[in-house]
């Protein structure tokens, strides 16, 4: 499989990170992470992964895959995690308290895969402690903590990284590079959503352990389906229009699953941009036919990354969009196990649309998002952007989450604007 072959990977993007007048480097400035990755073969990061449970354990089986990796330490107040992870690494130390993990000052990194109302204290205690960050989205229980995490970043120096995998995967960096070269037209409507057919609970062995195995239900530890699905989307959302929306309104419900959770199975959102932009994102959870996607309009197209699709409205395209399709193709991608041609001459009379790298989609970008991470942590060096994407996409979740439950429409609230040319958003002044 594909994402058993790291190598080739890191080396296919470090040739994108290098394309400095590139419209593919200028999407995805973060792949700069891979810079250097030729020359830091022989050294080693040490890592800590707090919270190793089901996520945390798939992480784990990326990190394995890294020569540069030393996994050497697992914190969780679960022992049956604890368990599955020695597992995967018998010679690694296993605490109960994450702050003994932290202790260990040969550490250089940790990874949290913790739940949702523990990440803000785990990652400041982190930042003190020396270490860099890879934090799973979304980073904070509310905005504040989102805040405080990114402030504690800029202040330490030390990397932050989120798990916002995306922004690592093939065939959305493609995508969004076909977007901003303007082959699709402005777009002016995305539609993403992410539906399930199932009640999301986890077996539990003891009724005590009820809240903290399936911590996703309850209020007082997750935002629900906003905070665990829509952080990535959303992000896809920003990535492609270039800025932040202005408003967001909602409704959520409990319409399927009544089965004593507090966090809504059913969400719609709109938010709406300066120009009347609009990105709509929604989730059920009892109906998966149509399962998840966004889909990006432009007036001359339109892409489903997901799927990894792209489609024109006119079916002939013009010859010079044609060209510069088959030169990425062939220039860029051809050499690459996963890509391919995409572009046949004989289906240009059918509007099947095309696939973006060629062929069906084979991975999430999950791996390469992981050693990014390991390679800033080698090098020091902070990616363009990469911590400015995950808090925004975290901002947006939650703000969606708090127009739904307070019934109202958001502004996007000033004090939680940064520094971010990219979107042209600004700090406000220290008082």
């Amino acid at each position: 499989m594909e994402e058993q072959n790291p190598i080739n990977r890191r080396m296919f993007l470090k040739e994108l990170g290098m394309m400095g007048a590139g419209v593919l480097a200028l999407s995805s400035p973060w792949l700069s992470a891979f810079g250097d990755v030729a020359h830091t073969g022989k050294e080693r990061c040490r890592i800590g992964l707090i919270g190793p449970g089901s996520r945390g354990r798939f992480l784990l089986s990326f990190l394995l895959q890294n020569p540069k990796v030393d996994v050497v330490a697992f914190a969780d107040v679960y022992q049956p995690s604890l368990d599955e992870a020695l597992k995967m690494v018998p010679k690694a130390k296993a605490y109960k308290d994450y702050h003994q993990l932290l202790d260990d000052k040969s550490i250089d990194a940790v990874v949290v895969a913790t739940p949702l109302f523990t990440h803000c204290q785990i990652v400041l205690d982190a930042y003190d402690a020396g270490k860099h960050v890879f934090c799973e989205k979304t980073i904070g229980y509310t905005m504040a903590e989102c805040k405080q995490m990114y402030d504690k970043h800029l202040e330490t120096g030390k990397i932050f990284f989120s798990g916002q995998q995306r922004l690592f995967d093939p065939r959305y960096i493609k995508a969004m590079a076909m977007i901003h070269q303007g082959l699709f037209g402005p777009v002016n409507c995305i539609h993403a959503f992410w539906n399930r057919n199932g009640d999301w609970r986890r077996p539990v062995p003891s009724p005590e352990l009820e809240k903290h195995i399936n911590w996703r239900l309850y209020k007082e530890r997750s935002k629900g389906l906003m905070t665990e699905l829509a952080c990535h989307q959303l992000q896809v959302g920003t990535w492609a229009l270039g800025k932040l929306p202005e408003k967001v309104m909602g409704h959520g419900a409990i319409t399927f699953w009544k089965d004593g959770r507090e966090v809504y199975d059913n969400i719609n959102t709109i938010y709406t941009f300066d120009k009347g932009e609009m990105m709509t994102w929604g989730s059920d959870i009892a109906n998966k036919f149509y399962g998840l996607e966004e889909q990006i309009l432009g007036n001359l197209g339109t892409l489903e990354p997901e799927r990894g699709k792209f489609y024109y409205e006119t079916i002939d395209p013009a010859p010079a969009f044609l060209q510069l399709i088959n030169k990425w193709e062939n220039e860029i991608f051809g050499a690459l196990p996963f890509a391919g041609t995409s572009w046949a001459p004989e289906t240009a009379n059918q509007n099947k649309g095309e696939y973006i790298l060629g062929k069906e989609p084979d991975n999430d970008g999950t791996s390469l998002n992981l050693f990014a991470f390991i390679e800033a942590v080698i090098t020091g060096k902070q990616p363009h952007r990469i911590a400015e994407e995950g808090y925004y996409a975290s901002i947006l979740c939650l703000l969606g989450h708090e127009a739904i439950t307070n019934g109202t429409i958001m502004d996007f609230p000033a004090e939680y604007k940064i520094d971010y040319p990219s979107y042209n958003t600004q700090a406000l002044p220290k008082e």
